[in-house]
């Protein structure tokens, strides 16, 4: 799992930014991140099996080297230590592997694009209907969803929003919040992205008289 966290002091001035943002337009933002959008383990498992596979099949080159090593450790060496000492340090070698494979650096190697991307697309769908982003009076919501493992960034807009902005329009913001993640600067990056945000949507939809803030202004950290 991947270590991140927002201090309280992140969390106010992302929530600021968002009101600010939205006191230009009808438009509501809601934002939303978690550290991994699906937890990988079956890719890590292969990984870990792979790697045991390799590491099993060099050794088969060495037996005369390791029986003559196992002899000199047992006085009552047998058949069944050179059996012992394989099937242990396999087994041993996969369980390493397989822990390794958290590490979020190596499992963005292990797990392919397509999937990270994937998953991340899926889960930022589910958030978009879950956060009540779908219902908004006009249908003019967006979500900007980021997920920190897979350094991805989603941003999901409702059907009034899609209309009038194309989505190659939101990828610069996008891509200034992926900046912010791999450079340790998310929140400042996010801000920014925020009011890049507002004044877009204020373009195509500006506010209302009668305009209220229909959903939560502070970023929500999500489990799974």
């Amino acid at each position: 799992m991947v270590k991140f966290k927002l201090k309280e002091a992140d969390k106010k001035k992302i929530s600021e930014a968002v009101k600010q943002a939205e006191s230009k337009t009808s438009g509501e933002i809601v934002t939303a991140f978690i550290r991994e959008s699906y937890d990988y383990a079956i890719y890590e498992l292969i990984f870990a099996v792979i790697v045991s596979f390799v590491y099993f099949a060099v050794l088969l080159l060495f037996v005369p080297h390791i029986r003559t090593w196992l002899q000199s450790m047992f006085w009552d060496y047998s058949s069944a230590h050179l059996v012992a000492f394989y099937g242990f340090s396999t087994f041993l070698v996969g369980t390493i592997f397989y822990f390794l494979a958290n590490v979020a650096a190596i499992d963005r190697c292990i797990v392919p694009g397509k999937i990270r991307q994937k998953k991340v697309h899926e889960r930022a769908l589910l958030h978009f209907m879950d956060s009540g982003v779908s219902y908004t009076r006009d249908r003019t919501g967006i979500l900007i969803f980021i997920s920190i493992l897979e350094r991805r960034v989603e941003l999901l807009a409702d059907s009034g929003i899609n209309e009038k902005i194309e989505q190659t329009q939101w990828q610069q913001i996008l891509n200034n919040v992926i900046e912010g993640i791999k450079h340790g600067n998310f929140t400042d990056h996010l801000v920014q992205s925020i009011q890049d945000c507002g004044e877009l949507l204020a373009e195509h939809f500006p506010i209302k008289k009668d305009d209220t803030n229909e959903l939560a202004n502070e970023i929500e950290e999500l489990d799974k």
